[in-house]
């Protein structure tokens, strides 16, 4: 019975999952391109075939029953699902003009993530790339969504449904206003900064995970003074001397206003390249990854580089 009505309700499954994204009937039919009454029709026969309404009308717009909404889940993932395997199948027809969706940290955007391309678009110039920057744990998440194809994070992840490898280190260092007294300092312990004020990324980045652990282990808590999304900003707040951060360096040269200072202990973050553990990579995707493998590298002079190894189930990266 159950197979049934879910082929019954297969072909309109994408309107009910537009409708919930627009709230509106006018605006869903725009995304997937019919006409407004026939979404409208298709979403009432829906209802009937299942023996519910699944929309109730919401001001202007409409908004979602409790059973719409559980429908339109599990029309997005179906969505999602169907989205990939027409990819898979087109690319495997015409593999040279595939498509690679590429999620990476902000931070990696300014040498790393351009090396690679360029030396992947001068082998495989028919190969378009959408990229998606944000935190580690957004593009994470996106990754077991599904939305996103090979992500660029540090620390690298670990754990089911993902497999990744180590693509280089960053060595972190302390980045200070040109006029604060630590600034002519050959290196500063961690433990120097207790009373600093500091201007960091938000929870959900990496690179916080690893300083909020740092100064956790010198003993101390540290002081926030403002939380950025982005590390050019983070920067330009403390040269503008309204804290500290620890950042990995700036490349290329340091920008004005800002001296870098290495820290003791050492302390790096490692990179990551990671993907689905399940599921089959279209051949443009698969091409991308292997390159990335065989070409690990970082443009930036103050980054070690080392050769890419998986990543054993069950281990960190700090």
């Amino acid at each position: 019975m159950n197979r049934l009505l879910a082929a019954g309700l297969a072909p309109s499954l994408a309107l009910l999952a537009a409708v919930r994204e627009t709230g509106n009937i006018t605006r869903a039919a725009d995304l997937v391109g019919v006409p407004q009454p026939t979404v409208s029709r298709r979403i009432a026969a829906m209802g009937e075939l299942f023996g519910a309404p699944l929309t109730k009308p919401d001001g202007r717009g409409v908004r979602l029953t409790r059973a719409g909404a559980l429908l339109a889940d599990a029309a997005t993932r179906a969505m999602t699902t169907l989205d990939a395997g027409v990819r898979q199948a087109r690319e495997e027809i015409s593999p040279s003009t595939g498509l690679v969706v590429l999620g990476f940290l902000h931070l990696l955007g300014r040498s790393l993530v351009p090396g690679l391309l360029s030396g992947f678009r001068a082998e495989h110039p028919g190969v378009r790339f959408s990229l998606v920057q944000g935190s580690r744990q957004d593009i994470l998440d996106r990754l077991a969504r599904g939305e996103l194809d090979l992500v660029l994070v540090a620390p690298v992840p670990t754990g089911d449904g993902v497999d990744a490898v180590e693509v280089g280190e960053q060595p972190l260092y302390l980045t200070v206003p040109e006029q604060h007294p630590l600034a002519s300092r050959r290196e500063v312990r961690v433990a120097e900064l207790a009373d600093e004020p500091f201007v960091l990324l938000e929870h959900g980045y990496g690179l916080r995970q690893i300083i909020d652990g740092l100064c956790r282990d010198a003993g101390f808590t540290p002081k926030i003074a403002f939380e950025g999304q982005e590390s050019d900003t983070v920067r330009g707040l403390v040269a503008a001397g309204l804290g500290v951060s620890l950042l990995p360096r700036f490349e290329p040269g340091t920008p004005a206003g800002v001296v870098e200072i290495p820290i003791r202990p050492r302390t790096t973050r490692t990179l990551g390249l990671a993907w689905p553990s399940s599921g089959v990579p279209t051949p443009a995707v698969r091409a991308f990854r292997d390159h990335a493998i065989r070409h690990v590298y970082d443009a930036a002079s103050s980054t070690r580089v080392r050769a890419a190894k998986p990543v054993p189930p069950g281990t960190t990266s700090a």
